[in-house]
């Protein structure tokens, strides 16, 4: 009886290719390095066809802005509440390497998102310092656009 016998693999003087765990780690860290940002703003513009909501830090440098046509909501329903919920999720999730933990929140416009956004933001677990309205208000300025008809 003859039995099929397979070599095995013979091991050589030279290792294999060398891999070393940090080569591949400093290749990533080059990236920008995120800083904390414990507190800062959310600015919430909500118009009548979208809803854009941006985070950023105390003094006002963008960290995240987010919007419902980025999210993927197209046409009319860019302006609905549950847009605005959505948009105020998606923004959280981007920020949270930062750490963001309290925001000042900052609403213009008059788009049907702007209290939606705003308890999004609550019930996502950011703790809400302050709440301002600073929808743009003319002091008799142009005369505004006649009523539409509809």
């Amino acid at each position: 009886m003859i039995e099929d016998v397979k070599p095995t693999a013979v091991p050589t003087s030279q290792p294999a290719a060398e891999t070393t765990p940090t080569a591949g780690a400093a290749r990533a860290r080059r990236g920008k390095k995120k800083r904390l940002v414990i507190r800062g703003q959310a600015h919430i513009l909500a118009t009548y066809n979208n809803t854009v909501v941006t985070l950023a830090d105390q003094t006002g440098n963008v960290l995240v802005t987010c919007s419902a046509g980025q999210v993927g909501f197209k046409g009319p329903k860019k302006s609905t509440p549950y847009a605005a919920g959505i948009v105020v999720r998606t923004a959280l999730e981007r920020v949270r390497d930062y750490g963001l933990k309290e925001v000042e929140v900052l609403v213009k416009g008059v788009g049907v998102g702007r209290e939606a956004a705003v308890r999004a933001l609550y019930a996502n677990g950011l703790n809400l310092v302050s709440i301002k309205d600073v929808t743009p208000a003319p002091h008799n300025g142009c005369r505004p656009p006649r009523p539409r008809r509809v």
